[in-house]
Formats: structure tokens, C-alpha cells, sequence
């Protein structure tokens, strides 16, 4: 039997209320406003930045560049802290760090500044506000609806690229640029940080409560049970376990593929508008659509992930994802934008949440952190070399037509790659569970749990 058959059970632990998982999901959603926002508000300021400093896209894309390094380095150990210490005193400290060197870029005058805080600083420290904790946080509270609370938490993302980047091109143009670093860093130290000290707390168990907020159930013979968590066939105790298996590396060439398509976009697509005679301001708008239809997108994958195998959606949005990239080579500008902003909207961020629910699926939670911070790296080289590259090839030829054209075709392999993952042989959520879903407390079920690695 699956874990699908288990919902007709007479002795289904009960929930009471509002699940406090779903307060985490809110705090969690707000803190990945501000971060992905801002980070993904970055290339709003290039041309502004070229004109101010002198220098060239290839030398602001350095930048970018070094800060996509720098944010996937910190991926593996803030995943790893994470395992180790618990998502929230990451988070806390993390977004601290991030919201006082953004409010420091205001101060700065040069590329070599940029790249210290950005490149450096900002960078790093908004690992620890990215899926590598924030997953890992919604991870071990939720279970049963592991794919629509994670697909909740990236809209975040989602809705800060809505709202943050073309309020950041508002703000350029009616008070420069330096006033929008200040207003995003002064939002975050002053929302984010309280509301992540007041909400998020690592586990259910911290607040005596248990995943998914099932309750133990009393028997007719009065004997307290709990429910039963499968194990899977790949969960590992030691995270370098994993390794030897081939779905940690299929995700995570899939992910390396998402990192270049999306950092390119992140860095470059202003850039790309203005070289098309399309204005700034109607750029940011255009990925504001994006992010708003990517929100609503992101939603739906969570919700269908949660009854279809993942790695189909995963597969399928990096396909769709590949289409949004050849429209910006054969479409005319003008229409191409819009035409991008709706293709790349139905995909954007939904990689996010569907990779991250199936490292969890297939390897446990125990260490989630650092496998999916692994995945997360990889993700971020990825997006420094197409940052850069994207910026030497403009900088060189005046066009982005070829890396487009190489940014399609790593999309068409990651989907075939992901397409190809054997979900239902790997994935806990196909593992056969006793036909009895609950045993009394105390029976040999900490094994069990153990290796799971639940909490």
C-alpha cells in the first residue's frame, strides 16, 4: 500500500485549528519577497551604473557574476548549518547581514565597491534566505502538502519580482538609485527581521507539535498512537550517501540549467530592451507580468505536484521555459518582450519548489539542507557563467541572440534529463507503508523516524 491509500483510515490522526506551518509558509513567503525581489531587481540599474561609472555591461556583469559565485558557494553551508542548528537562526542572521549591505551599496562609487557588497556580501549572505533554508523549514513541517506549502513560498519570489522590480525602476527614475537600495534595506531590517523573530520557528517539535499538524489518536483500548512515516529506499543518514545515486546529479544538472536561464534574465533582460529601444520603465513592467503570471503558475505546479509525479511538471517547465527563450530571438522586441513575459511566466521560478520536494522525496529530510544546497550551487554557477557570458557577447557582438539560442537548448536537455528521473521507483511518496498507518507510542518506530530523518 502507498501513501496515497492511507487517507480512508479510520485511525487517521485528527488536526485542530489552523496548522502553525501555514504562519511559517507567510512569514517565510514575505522574507523571499524582499531577497528574491531585490536580487532580481539587480538589472534595473546596469545601464545606469554603465553611464554613471564609465564602464561597460561585461564589467557590471563581473560583478553579477561573482555574486552568483559567491551566493552558490554559500549554498552547501548554510544548507548544512541549516541540518545542523535549525532554519531560523540562519534566516535571522542571514537577512540581517543582507539588509544592512544593501543599505550600504547606496554609499558606493564604483564597480570595485559593487563588488564587494554585492558580489561579496549581499550575495552570500542571501543564501541563507534561499531554498536551501526556507525549503528545508516548509520541508519539515509539511508531508502531505509538502508541494502547495513550497509553491506558496516561492510565489514569494514571485510577487517580489511583481511588486520590487518596477517599484526599484520607479524609484530610479523619480529619486536615483541609490534611495531604492536604502528603502529595500531599511524594509527588510525593519519588516523581515521582527517577523521571522516572532513566526518562524525551525520544526513542529519546537513548539510541541507534529508534521502536517496530525495529532496522536487514543485507541478504543486507550493505548496513544502516532502515525507512521514511511522510509525510502534512497533516504541516507550521511548526506555524501547520496551521492552515489544518480538522482542528486540529475536534479542538480537540471538546476545548473535553471541557473543559467534565469540569471541571465535577471541581469541582462533590461539590458536586452533597451538594446531593442524599449524603455526601462516598460521593461520592469514587463517582468512584473512575468512574476505575476509565474505567482499564479508556481501555485498551480504546487498544488498538481502534490497528485502527479514532480518530475513530469519539472520536465515540462523547462520545456515551456525553452519556448519563452526562442520567442526573444524570433519575435520582434516589442512583441517579443510581452511574448517572454507570458511563455517565461508559466515557468519561472515553478523549478524551485518541484526540485526541492523531490530531493526530499527521494533522500529524506535528515539532510536536506545540504543536498539541496548542493543542487542550489550548482544552480548558481550555473548563473554566474551565463551572467557573464551573456554580458561578453553583448559587450562583443551588440546581440543576445546566440546565448538565447545556447540558453534554448540547455532547457530542451534539462527537460529530457529531468523527464527521465525514476520518481516512482526512488521517491517515498510511491514507498509501500504498513496497511496499519498508526502504531502505539513507544513501539519500534524510532528506527523508523530516524532514518527518515522527519524532524
Amino acid at each position: 500500500m502507498s501513501r496515497a491509500d492511507l487517507n480512508g483510515s479510520s485511525e487517521k490522526p485528527t488536526k485542530q485549528g489552523v496548522y502553525y506551518g501555514w504562519y511559517i509558509v507567510a512569514a517565510l513567503f514575505f522574507a523571499s519577497f524582499l531577497a528574491i525581489g531585490s536580487r532580481q531587481g539587480f538589472g534595473v540599474f546596469v545601464k545606469t551604473w554603465e553611464e554613471d561609472w564609465g564602464v561597460s555591461t561585461a564589467a557590471i556583469s563581473l560583478a553579477a557574476a561573482i555574486g552568483w559565485l559567491a551566493n552558490g558557494f554559500s549554498q552547501p553551508l548554510v544548507g548544512y548549518l541549516t541540518d545542523r542548528y535549525g532554519g531560523r537562526p540562519v534566516l535571522i542572521v542571514s537577512l540581517a547581514v543582507m539588509a544592512s549591505a544593501t543599505i550600504g551599496v547606496a554609499a558606493v562609487s564604483n564597480v570595485f565597491g559593487l563588488i564587494v557588497l554585492y558580489g561579496f556580501v549581499i550575495s552570500f549572505a542571501s543564501g541563507g534566505i534561499s531554498p536551501a533554508t526556507t525549503g528545508v523549514v516548509i520541508a519539515r513541517w509539511f508531508d502531505r502538502k509538502r508541494g502547495t506549502a513550497m509553491s506558496i513560498l516561492i510565489a514569494g519570489g514571485s510577487v517580489g519580482g511583481l511588486i520590487v522590480v518596477p517599484f526599484l525602476s520607479y524609484v530610479l527614475v523619480e529619486y536615483g538609485w541609490r534611495t531604492a537600495w536604502v528603502i529595500v534595506g531599511a524594509l527588510a531590517l525593519g519588516l523581515g527581521i521582527p517577523l521571522l523573530l516572532l513566526v518562524v520557528r525551525s520544526k513542529p517539535g519546537d513548539m510541541g507539535l507534529h508534521i502536517d499538524g496530525e495529532e496522536p489518536v487514543e485507541s478504543e483500548n486507550g493505548d496513544v498512537k502516532v502515525a507512521v512515516k514511511p522510509v525510502g529506499p534512497k533516504f541516507v543518514e550521511q548526506w555524501k550517501d547520496a551521492l552515489g545515486s544518480k538522482p542528486i546529479w540529475q536534479l542538480s544538472f537540471a538546476y545548473f540549467v535553471c541557473g543559467i536561464t534565469t540569471a541571465s534574465i535577471s541581469v541582462h533582460f533590461v539590458r536586452w530592451a533597451i538594446s531593442e529601444d524599449i524603455t526601462t520603465g516598460t521593461a520592469a513592467l514587463a517582468f512584473g507580468v512575468l512574476s505575476a503570471i509565474n505567482a499564479g503558475g508556481v501555485l498551480v505546479v504546487g498544488m498538481l505536484s502534490d497528485r502527479w509525479q514532480r518530475k513530469n511538471l519539472l520536465g515540462a517547465v523547462y520545456l515551456v521555459r525553452g519556448l519563452a527563450f526562442i520567442s526573444l530571438i524570433v519575435v520582434p522586441g516589442p512583441q517579443a518582450i510581452w511574448a517572454f513575459a507570458v511563455i517565461g511566466g508559466m515557468s519561472w521560478l515553478a523549478t524551485v519548489p518541484l526540485t526541492a520536494s523531490l530531493t526530499a522525496d527521494v533522500y529524506g529530510v535528515r539532510n536536506l539542507g545540504t543536498l539541496f544546497g548542493l543542487a542550489n550551487m550548482s544552480h548558481q554557477l550555473g548563473g554566474a557563467g551565463a551572467v557573464m557570458l551573456f554580458g561578453w557577447a553583448f559587450t562583443r557582438w551588440g546581440s543576445y541572440d546566440v546565448p538565447f539560442a545556447i540558453g534554448a537548448l540547455t532547457l530542451l536537455a534539462a527537460g529530457i534529463v529531468s523527464l527521465s528521473i525514476r520518481e516512482k521507483r526512488d521517491s517515498v511518496r510511491y514507498s509501500p507503508v504498513p496497511a496499519d498507518d498508526v502504531v502505539p507510542t513507544g513501539a519500534a518506530v524510532g528506527a523508523g523516524s530516524g532514518s527518515q530523518g522527519g524532524s
